[in-house]
């Protein structure tokens, strides 16, 4: 999936890795989050993924010239998930509309596990 953008000048290409990273950069700067989840649908199982491999915990879907996102996080225990994945939505919303250009319909968002 490519994004592009026109405007008077031209047209500007974004390739999925850039917004993969994009999203991934901008959910673990927010405060509870631990890292980023990759989900196996086959057997269930759930992996830990450091920087190098966040984009695996990152889908992408466009839908309307409108993007939607689906995380899969692993957060820190004691902290209110409710509010870890209300400023991931506001921080991911805001930094893929104001990098890219794209306009973001929905982030949804899949704890996978707590850190102790």
């Amino acid at each position: 999936m490519e994004c592009k953008i026109k405007n008077e000048i031209g047209t500007v290409y974004i390739t999925e890795e850039v917004m993969l990273k994009v999203v991934g950069y901008a959910a673990l700067e927010c405060y509870g989050i631990v890292a980023m989840s990759s989900k196996r649908a086959k057997d269930g199982l759930v992996q830990w993924l450091g920087r190098e491999n966040l984009t695996k915990g990152v889908q992408l879907r466009m839908a309307d010239d409108m993007l939607d996102v689906e995380l899969f996080i692993i957060v820190e225990y004691g902290i209110s998930i409710a509010e870890v994945c209300k400023t991931i939505v506001e921080t991911v919303r805001y930094k893929l509309e104001s990098m890219t250009g794209v306009k973001v319909r929905r982030v949804n968002i899949s704890v996978e596990g707590v850190r102790v």
